[in-house]
């Protein structure tokens, strides 16, 4: 499948929200046991093209712009959490590090093969002692034609089904601690490198999460993304671009909740009257309408800036920030409509139990709503306060 027209498309999305809420769901039901997806999963992301559809064309992709991009991901976010933290990876930084930092060399060798996850890469940043900035202390030591890597990092998904790893390390500690910090891509094949397991997540089950550790790991230079002393600077450029695909997973899982919160409202009777007759349900649902609206508003905003190449960090973070707000309030919300029911597993409605532990990994994944404001203020600051938008004079922030 090449580039897709607007009917194509629109069948896509209706593909990809039944495959979400259809086999995936059902799958997940042994998944929340095992912690792990069995090769079914993969087997139908591959011939439902999640592998490929963001992908630019001449890597075998579908050509879509980054709205259509977040469009499909909404559709995919409401199924299982794991799953979606998987296919959200897959359509982002799985391929788009190596595409934006990696060699000529490299991109001819490897970027072709994510169209069908002959290639899968995870992202290793997080560190139980050094966090996820300037203060990492893995090291990328240089020997010859090598960096020798030592270190471990900590909460890394897709361990279970990776072949390569973007591994954030120090190759120079006594530097400015913007240029401290170099990439890499490696071979999870390569001496040294060890998996290291960690206990089941609340929710979002079966995404491989586990820890990393690097014993003298050599790395030929060749592997090297971008150039020494990049490393904070592709961390951060990716991870804002992530950052607005996380958010736009939050929106496909409150539109869902919604939709079943309205459903269960109309259907339950309390003293004679069913709850969406009541003021102070009504209410409640306007806002989490409101909520959702305003998020997929903000997120479209930001692609087309994306698409533009303007300066994407605040918006990014913006819609991250709300993003949170929002599924929070709507999957609070929900649960109160619901009732006990609510709060069983294979509820009539759909998996709201499964839901409300799923989303609550979004105030983790890749930042914290206090690193999303602190991203959104210095965009601000630089502005004078200012936001622009296609249409008023955009000015870059």
């Amino acid at each position: 499948m090449s580039k897709l027209n607007d009917q194509q498309f629109q069948a896509y999305l209706k593909q990809i929200r039944a495959l979400a809420e259809g086999p995936f769901d059902e799958m997940q039901k042994e998944i929340e046991v095992t912690n792990k997806f069995p090769q079914k999963f993969y087997d139908l992301a591959i011939q439902n093209d999640l592998y490929r559809f963001a992908l630019p064309e001449k890597y075998g992709g579908f050509g879509l712009t980054e709205k259509q991009i977040l469009m499909v991901q909404e559709e995919f976010s409401r199924g299982p959490g794991g799953m979606r933290m998987h296919l959200h990876h897959a359509a982002d930084l799985n391929w788009r590090i190596l595409d934006d930092f990696g060699s000529d060399e490299l991109k001819a060798k490897y970027m072709n093969k994510f169209q069908d996850k002959s290639v899968f890469a995870n992202f290793a940043l997080t560190e139980k002692t050094g966090g996820t900035g300037a203060d990492i202390h893995t090291t990328a030591v240089k020997d010859g034609d090598y960096y020798v890597v030592n270190g471990e990092k900590t909460l890394i998904s897709h361990t279970d089904c990776s072949d390569f790893t973007y591994v954030i390390a120090s190759t120079d500690p006594t530097s400015d601690k913007d240029s401290r910090l170099s990439a890499f891509f490696v071979d999870v094949h390569t001496p040294g490198y060890e998996i290291v397991p960690m206990p089941h997540m609340m929710g979002c089950r079966g995404a491989g999460h586990a820890g990393l550790r690097f014993t003298n790991m050599r790395v030929h230079k060749k592997y090297l993304l971008g150039k020494e002393g990049m490393g904070l600077e592709i961390a951060m450029h990716s991870l804002a671009v992530s950052r607005a695909h996380i958010a736009v997973s939050n929106l496909g899982m409150a539109q869902r909740m919604l939709e079943m919160t309205i459903q269960r409202a109309k259907d339950r009777v309390t003293f004679g009257k069913p709850l969406i007759k009541r003021q102070a349900i009504q209410q409640t649902i306007a806002d989490m309408g409101t909520q959702i609206h305003a998020l997929r508003l903000m997120i479209y905003d930001f692609a087309e800036d994306y698409d533009a190449g303007r300066n994407i960090e605040m918006k990014a973070a913006m819609c991250k920030l709300h993003s949170i707000n929002t599924v929070k309030m709507v999957s609070d919300a929900m649960l109160e409509i619901f009732g006990g029911i609510g709060y069983f597993e294979g509820c009539e409605y759909g998996p709201t139990e499964r839901m409300y532990r799923d989303c609550r990994a979004m105030w983790l994944e890749e930042g914290p709503r206090t690193v999303q404001r602190l991203t959104a203020f210095r965009g601000l600051e630089k502005s004078g306060g200012v936001i622009a938008y296609k249409d008023n004079n955009y000015q870059t922030v």
